[in-house]
């Protein structure tokens, strides 16, 4: 089985683990990769072979043809400058360009490469260039435990500082001073408008490799993981999944469209050696940026919160239990003055539904109500002993829990399980 990790140290992941938490915002584990800063490598051009003159005229043309119906001559680039600094457009014309040579050219001034330095160890990672006042996103288990941080951005060296951050969701924002450099921040595009099958490019610095770009597809979408830590979990809700080539280094980076537009930020990997397998995850980029302007403005990152504790259910502790469903998120407790306990959840309750959503576990509760919205009406199926109940739940702000859930939320051990219907933890 493979593993789903914070690249580019992977973790296990086991579905049928036991949750006991609220549904609420935990803290993240680190990404670190000791990978020296590479030396610049000159690109390789390949000859320009030469066709006879009788053949040429003929085949050329044809090659034209199909060229400009295949829309492979109709991909240049234009420049312009505007307050959010110097774009760049890709339109049709007659001027050769491939699609990923105009997006690399469009993109690459728009993503740095990240040099962290902590107690233990040297890493890097990548960023993506946000305005001109020198803001970069990236993400949060890049700059974990950071004592110095250095940016590189177009040849350039800029020291600098983690001005918010949001363990969480694994998001956090640099602020470098551009000295009078003038800055290209990135384009953004709405990610929810992504199909699978949209051509994709992966942008970073893998392996310390910087200015680097891959390309592929949209694989999948809405994929959602937690990844455990030492201190708690990173909750990934609607993560993009693609083939484009992700690695150590590439966390941070940007994921971008066919013109050249920010859909996601490269977060994590699915491989068994922790290098690329052809599965990569992107936080897409609605969410990311609206975390990131929250964070520039100061405030506090608030994420979808139930207010109950969880175990998942199996069927061998169904059955032991006698519970009348074999899978779902068991309710071992509620939050006084919850949203749960204002619609009359109750402990022993298994959570069967979210909306028209399955829920098979503690895991997939956790991570369908963070992937709501504070405020959201949403319905909650459950199972209370042989009766099916639907209730409808406001969901509540996580605010109150951000200073203690980092301590007190866990992972549960994978042996615990439930010992009677009242559902008491081991």
């Amino acid at each position: 089985m493979s593993d789903i990790s914070n690249e580019p140290n992977p973790t296990t992941m086991d579905d049928a683990a036991t949750v006991s938490q609220p549904v609420a915002a935990t803290p993240t584990s680190t990404l670190s990769s000791s990978t020296p800063m590479p030396d610049p490598q000159k690109p390789r051009y390949g000859r320009v072979v030469l066709i006879s003159l009788v053949s040429g005229a003929v085949g050329a043309a044809a090659i034209v043809c199909g060229l400009k119906f295949g829309g492979f001559l109709n991909m240049p680039l234009t420049s312009n400058t505007s307050s959010a600094g110097q774009t760049i457009s890709i339109r049709t014309t007659d001027e050769k360009a491939t699609t990923a040579q105009a997006v690399s050219k469009k993109c690459l001034p728009s993503v740095a490469s990240i040099y962290v330095a902590s107690s233990s160890k040297n890493y890097v990672g990548s960023g993506v260039v946000l305005d001109t006042n020198g803001h970069i996103l990236t993400n949060y288990h890049v700059v974990d435990g950071a004592e110095t941080i250095t940016v590189t951005l177009n040849n350039t060296r800029y020291e600098a500082k983690v001005i918010g951050s949001d363990s969480s969701s694994d998001l956090a924002v640099l602020k470098i001073d551009p000295n009078g450099a003038q800055l290209t921040p990135i384009e953004v595009a709405d990610s929810d408008s992504l199909v699978v099958g949209d051509w994709v490019m992966s942008i970073g610095s893998p392996y310390g490799l910087d200015q680097s770009v891959s390309s592929g597809i949209v694989s999948s979408l809405y994929r959602s993981t937690m990844l455990p830590s030492a201190s708690g979990n990173t909750i990934y809700a609607n993560l993009i999944q693609t083939d484009a080539a992700i690695n150590p280094g590439n966390s941070g980076g940007a994921l971008v469209n066919a013109e050249g537009k920010l859909v996601g930020i490269n977060s994590i990997i699915e491989s068994s050696s922790g290098s690329n397998a052809g599965i990569g995850f992107a936080i897409p980029s609605n969410y990311a940026i609206k975390v990131a302007k929250t964070l520039i403005e100061g405030k506090q990152v608030l994420h979808a919160y139930l207010g109950v504790s969880l175990q998942t259910v199996t069927a061998s502790n169904a059955a032991r239990n006698k519970l009348s469903v074999n899978q779902g998120a068991y309710i071992t407790g509620v939050t006084s003055g919850s949203p749960a306990a204002a619609t009359e959840l109750k402990e022993g309750d298994v959570i069967t539904k979210i909306n028209d959503d399955t829920i098979s576990s503690a895991d997939a509760l956790i991570l369908a109500v963070r992937a709501r919205e504070v405020g959201e009406k949403v319905k909650i199926t459950v199972m209370r002993g042989s009766e099916e109940k639907t209730f409808e739940v406001t969901l509540g702000s996580d605010e109150s829990l951000q200073g203690s859930a980092a301590g007190s939320a866990r992972r549960g051990d994978t042996n615990n399980d439930l010992t009677d219907s009242a559902g008491a933890n081991r």
